[in-house]
């Protein structure tokens, strides 16, 4: 008995906030606004895609994408037309132009920043110390009979 409940539990599919009522009679509508919802963020629970959150502005969301789609507008547009309303934060994945350019070049750059320091500190450990002088060996080799 542990191990079915073990399997359902694997295997079961994530719950998605979706309802029966939301949901468009065409399949490929509906698929097509699934593909759409995934990538579109709650703007409250804000690590949560529209189709996870029960958020009533997730439903607004999620009504919104299907209306567009029912009204013929292409994934890009519904798309623009979301971001237009509610800005780029309800994108999960950032555009690579304007202010989001930054976020896309961030990355990288830190990367090689960090890179060029991890470089430096590393080429400066591998300079030999300097040698000792003649009078410090003699001490050296004094304080070392003692």
């Amino acid at each position: 008995m542990r191990a079915l409940v073990l399997c359902l539990m694997l295997f079961a599919s994530p719950a998605l906030a979706v309802q029966p009522d939301e949901m468009l009679s065409d399949p490929v509508l509906e698929a097509r606004a699934r593909d759409i919802s995934r990538d579109l963020r709650c703007p409250v629970c804000q690590g949560e895609a529209i189709d996870d959150s029960n958020a009533p502005i997730s439903r607004d969301l999620r009504l919104l994408v299907r209306e567009r789609l029912v009204a013929g507008d292409s994934d890009a547009e519904v798309v623009d037309y979301i971001v237009a309303r509610y800005g780029e934060f309800v994108l999960f994945k950032p555009r690579a132009s304007g202010t989001g350019l930054i976020l896309w070049l961030a990355g990288p750059a830190m990367l090689l920043i960090g890179g060029g320091l991890a470089y430096a500190m590393t080429r400066r450990r591998a300079r030999p110390e300097a040698e000792l002088t003649e009078a410090e060996k003699a001490r050296l080799a004094e304080l070392m009979k003692e």
